[in-house]
């Protein structure tokens, strides 16, 4: 195994950690920082890398994280180590690097639960308005846009949306997810009229052989990256304003987040939202506890 594909499956978890789980700078530095004392503690060589992180288990890890322990680490600390391990080992399965994850049984000291950066409605507006459709990208801009919002896919899930996967008369959209589990969101008129409206205007784009059914294309007729996304989304918030630290990541924690507010059961945003279980989707019934508190108030008998 080259010492370059070492070094890029560093960097490609670095992207991941800031495109797919929308983490800062910071905490991107630090998950990276944690895994890199990682694999000097189990002397995996760069060279044989792939064969030495497949051999690792979860009592490997569990001896690392006793070490790091010994230097008197505070519990947010810790947390966050054993975060950095979870995200590591995630990583490796979804690209298929290793077929178990030994960082699934670990257990993490408990934690007030991390509640994830929200747009507004009107800032969601304020986002899709700037957008300028007077420039060659500004329509596919929009659309990628609106479906994120309307459907609260992920990054990877819209870059790989396919013309196949649109269902607009139904008025749904096929989504395939992690570990190529589909799934089919309803989507709403505004992500529809504007991916029409794009699509009248893709037909005159040279497309790459191989591209001909990915919905959302570059310039050169190719696939888009998730970090032309990250960018694209980065911009118009900048344009409309918006000083939050914002991925696009945040509008599908904004879906998420006002489909709860507005009553929408929370099994069923587990499944549009495409999580394994229904723990990772609770979540969002503590971003607006107040309203929620109020709503169960009004159903018992003696509030």
């Amino acid at each position: 195994m080259k010492r370059k594909y070492y070094n890029d499956t560093i960097a490609d978890f670095a992207s991941y950690l800031r495109l797919e789980l929308a983490l800062s700078g910071n905490t991107v530095s630090s998950y990276c920082s944690d895994i890199n004392k990682l694999l000097t503690f189990l002397s995996i060589d760069p060279k044989s890398f792939s064969d030495g992180i497949k051999s690792t288990d979860t009592e490997n890890l569990t001896r690392f994280i006793e070490n790091q322990l010994n230097n008197n680490l505070s519990k947010r600390s810790q947390a966050r180590v054993i975060s950095s391990l979870k995200s590591y080992f995630r990583f490796l399965e979804r690209e298929g690097i290793i077929t178990n994850n030994p960082a699934e049984k670990l257990d993490s000291p408990k934690m007030k639960p991390h509640l994830p950066e929200v747009l507004s409605v009107s800032e969601i507006d304020d986002i899709i308005s700037s957008v300028d459709l007077s420039v060659e990208e500004g329509h596919r801009n929009r659309a990628m846009l609106e479906m994120m919002y309307s459907c609260g896919i992920r990054v990877s899930e819209l870059v790989n949306l396919r013309i196949s996967d649109l269902f607009f008369q139904e008025g749904f959209i096929r989504v395939i997810g992690k570990g190529d589990k589909q799934r089919l969101i309803p989507t709403g008129d505004p992500a529809i009229k504007s991916v029409e409206i794009y699509m009248s205007v893709r037909r005159v784009i040279s497309i790459k052989k191989g591209c001909e059914d990915i919905l959302f294309l570059n310039r050169r007729g190719g696939k888009l990256s998730r970090q032309m996304v990250f960018l694209m989304v980065r911009k118009q918030c900048q344009e409309a304003g918006i000083r939050k630290e914002i991925s696009p990541h945040t509008f599908r924690h904004s879906f998420a987040t006002h489909l709860v507010e507005n009553g929408a059961d929370l099994r069923v945003v587990q499944q549009m939202l495409g999580h394994e279980s229904i723990l990772t989707t609770e979540i969002y019934t503590h971003v607006n506890s107040e309203k929620w508190r109020d709503g169960i108030l009004k159903c018992h008998p003696r509030r």
